[in-house]
C-alpha cells in the first residue's frame, strides 16, 4: 500500500531515470509518463501472475472479438483499480500540481466510434473485476474515426492520429507476429485418401504484429489482456531492393495498402476501395485472433483440437467479425487436417454472436465477386456452407422452402454476414428485451424459427467503476457515506439508497453534488464555447451517435418551439433550459450533417437573442469521445434517450446518464423500457409511439406526415421556418430536411411524435420546480441503475453462454 511519502520517491525515482528531470522541473507531460510507468510495473507484475494462474487452473477461457474497443483514457481507470487514484491524485497535490492537468495528457485512444465500441471496453473491465479468464481482440488504428471540428455550423473531419505521441499502456510483441493473406489462387489436390487438400499461390502476405494492453481488474490483482494488431509489412518484404524505379514505386504502393489495413477506423466504404479496405480489416483481425488462439491452445493444452470448443469460446460482437467462422474452418481443415463436419462440429461449438441493430444497413452484405477475389478460400468455405445450409431446410424442413432466400449465406449475389454470423454460431444473442424479442419475433423470424435453442437475451450494462466511482467521485462519497463501500463490488446493492428518499439532509447532499458538477461543465462550456450558460438551468442533455432514428431533430425542433413561444409571449413563465448536444455524424451522411449545422444554426440565433437571455440556451460541444462524456454525464439532469421505437438496440448512454442521477425522457425502446420496469413511471418520462405501432406502419402504412403538417400550426410554423424563414435563409438552407419529412414521409416519425414530446416536456417543467420531489426521483434511478452494470452482464454472459468459472 502506498503513501503519499513513498508515491513521491517513485515518482521522483521515474522522473530522474526516465525523463531526466526533477519533479519542481517535470512537465506535466512528465509527470504523466512517469506515472504510467509506475501503474504500469504495478500491473506487469499482476499481469505474469495472472497468465501463470490461468494455465495452472485450466479453466475454460473467452476471446472477445470486436473492431471497436472505446477504451478512452486509461491512467484514472488504471490507477482506480489497482488502488492508487487517491494516493496519486494527494501525491501530485501535495507537490503543487493538478492533478487533472497531468491526467488530461492522455489522448483518448481512438479505437472505437460509439456504443459498440464502449460497450466492448465496459464488458473487458467487468471480465477482468469478476476474475474470469478473458481477453479482448482488436485492431489497432492509427487514426480514429476523425476530429470533429465545426467550421460555421458545418463539420469538418480532421484526421484523428492519436498515436503521434508513445502510448504508455502498450507492450509491442513481434516475436508473437503472425502472417494473414490475401487474394492468389487455390489449388486443390486429392490425397491418398481421398481427403482434399488446398495449396495456395501468388498470396499477399501481411504481417500482423500484436500490442498488448493491460485490463486491470477492480481490487483483485487480475490483469486481462486486449490484444490489438497492427498490419505490417512482412520483413522479408521490406528487405527487398528494388533493382528499377518502378519496382521501387510497386513496393511503395504495395507497402501503403497494407498499413491502410490498420490505418483508419471504419474507412469509407460508400466506394468500392472502401467496401474492399473493410473486408480486408475484418479479415485480418479474424485470422490473426484466430492462429494466435490455435497456437496458445496447443501450446497450453495436451487434448487434441476435436476439444477445442471445451475450452475456448469465441464472442464475436455484432457482424464485423463474421468471418471468424469460414476462418476457423479453413484453420481446421487446411491446417489441421480436420473434415469438414470435424471442423463444422467444433466451429459451431465454439463461436457465439452478439447482435446488436435491427437496421438493415447495419447488417453487412458484401459483394460475392470481392469475397470471392480477396479470399478465395474462405469464400469456397462460404459457399459450402451455403449450400449445406440451404439443402438442409429444402430437405428437413420443406414448410421454409419459401423462405430459403431469406436465410441464405449468399444470395442476391452477396454474402450476408449476419446469416453466416447465425448459421456457424452455437448463441445467438440481442441487447435488450425489446431488441432481442423483435430479433426473434420478425427480423430473424426464420433463424429463430429453426433454430430456437440459439437465441437468448443479454441486456447491456456499463462498468460502474469508470461511470460513477471514477466520473462522479462527490456522488460517489455521498453513496458510501449512506449505504456502505460494498456498493463498489455489488452494484446492486445501490438499492439501499432507497431507505433515503425521504431524508432530506441526504436529498439536499445529492442535490449539492449535481450543482457542484453543473458548475464544473459550464466553466467547460465556457473555455470551449465562449458562451454562459445558467447553471441553475435545467441540463437537458443529448449526447450519442448522429443518426436520424436518434432524433437529434425531434429535439432540436422542440427548441425552435419554445424559442417561438417565447417570442411570441416575452412574459411566459419558463424555467430556463440549456440543451447540451454533442453528437458526431458519419462524414458521407449528409442528412445527420445537415443536423448538425441545423442545431448550430438555432444556437446562432437563440443564443445570441436579447429577449431570449439565459431563458434559452443551445451547447453543441464538438469531437464528443469518451473524455467529453465523463465530463457532462455527472452534469446531466435529464436524459434524452428519443430513438424512434424498435429501432434502438439497446442503449447505454441511459444506463451512465441514469447512474448519474438524470431522469430520462425517452421512447419505449431498447433498454428505456428496462429502465422504466425498474424504476416505475413516476420516475421517467416516456412519450411517443411504442414499437410494435412504429412496426404497424412501416407493414401497413396509414401515416401521412402532410397531414400533420398541415393541421398542426405549431410544426408548420416550425417547418416553414426551416424552409426560408428565419432558420433558413438563403445563405443557410434547409430544404433538404424539410423536404425528406414532408416527401418520404418522416421515416422516423418525427412529425407523428412531436405533440406527445411536448406534451412530456411540459410535464417534466412542472416536475422541476418541486426540488424535493426531483431530487427524490434522482435517488430512485441511481438506486436503480445496479441492475445495469455490466458486471450483471458478464455474470449473465459467463453463466449461460461462456460457461466460465472465475479464478480461484
Amino acid at each position: 500500500m502506498y503513501t503519499i511519502k513513498t508515491f513521491q520517491q517513485l515518482l521522483t525515482d521515474k522522473l530522474a531515470k526516465h525523463q531526466g528531470t526533477t519533479v519542481e522541473e517535470a512537465s506535466d507531460k512528465d509527470l504523466y509518463y512517469a506515472v504510467a510507468s509506475i501503474v504500469k510495473e504495478e500491473m506487469n507484475e499482476n499481469w505474469l501472475k495472472t497468465r501463470q494462474k490461468y494455465k495452472e487452473q485450466d479453466e475454460r477461457q473467452v476471446y472477445y472479438i470486436s473492431m471497436e474497443f472505446l477504451i478512452g483514457r486509461l491512467m484514472e481507470s488504471n490507477l482506480l483499480n489497482c488502488g492508487m487514484l487517491d494516493v496519486c491524485t494527494d501525491t501530485l497535490k501535495s507537490l503543487g500540481r493538478d492533478p487533472e492537468a497531468v491526467y488530461n495528457q492522455e489522448h483518448d485512444a481512438a479505437l472505437g466510434n460509439g456504443g459498440l465500441g464502449r460497450l466492448a471496453a465496459c464488458f473487458l473491465d467487468s471480465i477482468a473485476s469478476l476474475r474470469y479468464a478473458g481477453h479482448g481482440s482488436g485492431i489497432r488504428y492509427r487514426y480514429g474515426l476523425f476530429e470533429q471540428r465545426i467550421i460555421h455550423g458545418n463539420q469538418v473531419e480532421l484526421p484523428d492520429y492519436w498515436l503521434k505521441e508513445d502510448y504508455p499502456w502498450e507492450t509491442r510483441k513481434p516475436e508473437e507476429a503472425l502472417k494473414v493473406q490475401f487474394g492468389g489462387e487455390v489449388h486443390t489436390h486429392r490425397r491418398f485418401d481421398g481427403s482434399l487438400e488446398f495449396s495456395y499461390n501468388d498470396v499477399d502476405i501481411v504481417r500482423a504484429v500484436p500490442y498488448d494492453v493491460q485490463v486491470a481488474g477492480y481490487d483483485n490483482d487480475v490483469v486481462n489482456t486486449l490484444r490489438l494488431w497492427s498490419a505490417e509489412l512482412p520483413p522479408e518484404d521490406s528487405s527487398i531492393l528494388a533493382d528499377s524505379e518502378s519496382k521501387y514505386y510497386h513496393h511503395l504502393d504495395h507497402m501503403h495498402s497494407i498499413e491502410q489495413i490498420s490505418g483508419f477506423l471504419y474507412p469509407d466504404d460508400s466506394h468500392y476501395e472502401g467496401k474492399e479496405l473493410r473486408i480486408k480489416q475484418q479479415y485480418f483481425l479474424v485470422s490473426a485472433t484466430l492462429q494466435n488462439i490455435i497456437r496458445e491452445y496447443k501450446e497450453r493444452h495436451r487434448a487434441p483440437l476435436h476439444k477445442l470448443h471445451e475450452k475456448i469460446v469465441i464472442q464475436i460482437n455484432d457482424t464485423h467479425p463474421s468471418l471468424a467462422v469460414p476462418e476457423l474452418m479453413r484453420i481446421l481443415m487446411d491446417d489441421e487436417g480436420f473434415s469438414w463436419e470435424e471442423a463444422w462440429e467444433v466451429t459451431t461449438q465454439t463461436i457465439a454472436y452478439t447482435n446488436h441493430t435491427t437496421l438493415s444497413e447495419a447488417l453487412e452484405k458484401w459483394p460475392v465477386d470481392m469475397i470471392k477475389n480477396l479470399l478465395p478460400r474462405v469464400f469456397m468455405i462460404i459457399y459450402e456452407i451455403n449450400e449445406r445450409f440451404c439443402k438442409g431446410i429444402w430437405f428437413d424442413h420443406p414448410e421454409l422452402r419459401d423462405r430459403i432466400p431469406e436465410v441464405a449465406v449468399i444470395a442476391h449475389d452477396q454474402v450476408h454476414m449476419a446469416h453466416l454470423a447465425i448459421v456457424g454460431s452455437f448463441s445467438v444473442n440481442g441487447v435488450a428485451k425489446l431488441h432481442t424479442e423483435i430479433l426473434k419475433n420478425k427480423e430473424m423470424k426464420p433463424f429463430y424459427d429453426l433454430f430456437p435453442e440459439k437465441f437468448n437475451n443479454k441486456t447491456n450494462g456499463i462498468t460502474h467503476r469508470r461511470w460513477l466511482l471514477q466520473v462522479n467521485p462527490k456522488l460517489s462519497d455521498v453513496i458510501t457515506e449512506a449505504i456502505g463501500p460494498q456498493w463498489i463490488k455489488q452494484p446492486s446493492k445501490l438499492i439501499g439508497l432507497m431507505r433515503y428518499s425521504n431524508d432530506q439532509p441526504f436529498l439536499d447532499k445529492i442535490s449539492s453534488v449535481k450543482q457542484h458538477n453543473k458548475l464544473v461543465l459550464a466553466q467547460l462550456i465556457k473555455e470551449r464555447t465562449g458562451i454562459t450558460v445558467n447553471e441553475n438551468s435545467i441540463f437537458d442533455v443529448q449526447i450519442k451517435r448522429l443518426h436520424e432514428y436518434k432524433r437529434q431533430l425531434l429535439n432540436i425542433f422542440h427548441v425552435i418551439y419554445l424559442y417561438n413561444e417565447l417570442k411570441d409571449n416575452p412574459a411566459l413563465d419558463l424555467t430556463p433550459r440549456t440543451f447540451i448536444f454533442a453528437a458526431k455524424a458519419a462524414p458521407s451522411y449528409h442528412m445527420a450533417k445537415e443536423v448538425i449545422k441545423l442545431i448550430h444554426h438555432v444556437a446562432s440565433v437563440v443564443n445570441n437573442d436579447k429577449d431570449i437571455g439565459d431563458k434559452l440556451k443551445v451547447i453543441f460541444l464538438e469531437n464528443y469521445n469518451v473524455s467529453l462524456a465523463e465530463k457532462i454525464i455527472p452534469a446531466a439532469e435529464l436524459s434524452e434517450q428519443i430513438s424512434t421505437a424498435s429501432k434502438e438496440a439497446s442503449g447505454t448512454g441511459n444506463m451512465k446518464m441514469m447512474m448519474n442521477g438524470a431522469i430520462t425522457v425517452g421512447t419505449l425502446d431498447g433498454a428505456n423500457i428496462e429502465i422504466r420496469d425498474l424504476v416505475g413511471d413516476p420516475n421517467i418520462f416516456i412519450f411517443g409511439l411504442n414499437s410494435e405501432e412504429v412496426l404497424d406502419y412501416y407493414a401497413h402504412g396509414g401515416y401521412n406526415a402532410k397531414g400533420i403538417y398541415h393541421t398542426d400550426e405549431r410544426v408548420r410554423k416550425i417547418m416553414d421556418q426551416l424552409n426560408g424563414g428565419e432558420f433558413g435563409s438563403q445563405e443557410i438552407e434547409f430544404k433538404d430536411i424539410f423536404y425528406h419529412i414532408l416527401y418520404n414521409n418522416d421515416p422516423y416519425f418525427v412529425l407523428k411524435d412531436f405533440d406527445p414530446y411536448i406534451e412530456t416536456h411540459e410535464l417534466i417543467e412542472r416536475s422541476y420546480r418541486n426540488q424535493k420531489a426531483w431530487q427524490k426521483m434522482s435517488v430512485a434511478n441511481i438506486a436503480y441503475s445496479g441492475k445495469f452494470s455490466s458486471d450483471r452482464t458478464i455474470h449473465e454472459y459467463a453463466s449461460d453462454i461462456w460457461k466460465l468459472k472465475p479464478l480461484k
